[in-house]
């Protein structure tokens, strides 16, 4: 069964929020209010409501890295993560993890990068050629 998820968090500024996820990221907006606004995240019903982000830690150990918990992620086709590397390096975006590829000629071989949002809430994007090998191992 395939399902799309959703998922609500807090940001701090719903404008900015609105600029990065829309402008930059390319996700349609859905429906508003004052305090909290969705978004077509890839497929997906994200809510960003104002509040405190969740805190952040860099404690999640993936190969030589250690990568920001608790995070986002999102799974693409690698043609649409390419894209998508290359708008958010045109953006000027700052990475946690800059594009990349782990796991080269292992199961679950994938791109990679992480980034922030305008909040600190950290993002991953993952991009497999072959989307029936996501769960691989």
């Amino acid at each position: 069964m395939r399902s799309a998820f959703h998922l609500a968090y807090h940001v701090r500024d719903l404008d900015d929020s609105r600029r990065f996820y829309g402008g930059v990221l390319g996700c349609a907006e859905g429906r508003s209010t004052d305090t909290w606004v969705d978004f077509d995240f890839f497929g997906h019903q994200i809510s960003l409501h104002l509040g405190e982000p969740f805190p952040v830690t860099n404690t999640g150990r993936v190969g030589d890295h250690l990568v920001p918990m608790p995070h986002l992620g999102l799974v693409l086709g690698l043609a649409d993560w390419t894209t998508l590397a290359d708008r958010l390096v045109a953006a000027g975006i700052s990475f946690v993890i800059a594009p990349t590829r782990r796991f080269v000629g292992e199961p679950g071989e994938q791109a990679t990068m992480f980034f922030l949002d305008p909040c600190g809430n950290p993002i991953e994007v993952k991009g497999f050629a072959d989307l029936d090998k996501v769960f691989a191992s």
